[in-house]
């Protein structure tokens, strides 16, 4: 609730002071595909990605774009200790044709752009960064 609240003050304002911008939501390649165990976090990831669907059609008109992206697992220091087990990350790993999990850096990149003037007629998207998993 405290969330949502805040994200309704902060974009109250955008609207009200007339400033244009770009929102960013981190969400997951698990709000695209079923993924073993993770029920609870797809499902809220997939009300992440349409929320910012949503946000996009409710804001556009005000100059305000709003996106996801969808990462595969992300090689945090968290990602790391939670995947570091071969019997854990192999059969994820196999499902990626790059076969590899993403570094920090990969997931930056994107949210730069979406944030940036380049991606000025990007709204309401979801941007996969999986190395191809949602592609199999």
């Amino acid at each position: 609730k405290q969330w949502y609240q805040r994200r309704v003050a902060i974009t109250a304002g955008m609207v009200n002071n007339k400033k244009a911008g770009s929102i960013v939501h981190v969400s997951s390649q698990a709000s695209q595909a079923a993924l073993q165990d993770h029920s609870l976090y797809g499902m809220s990831k997939a009300a992440l990605d349409n929320l910012a669907k949503n946000m996009a059609l409710e804001l556009g008109s005000h100059g305000i774009r709003v996106n996801c992206v969808n990462p595969t697992v992300v090689m945090t220091d968290m990602g790391r200790v939670g995947w570091s087990d071969p019997a854990k990350a192999g059969p994820m790993l196999s499902k990626i044709p790059l076969g590899r999990f993403a570094e920090i850096e990969e997931v930056v990149g994107p949210i730069l752009f979406l944030l940036s003037d380049s991606s000025s007629m990007v709204n309401g998207t979801t941007l996969p960064i999986d190395g191809g998993f949602l592609a199999m």
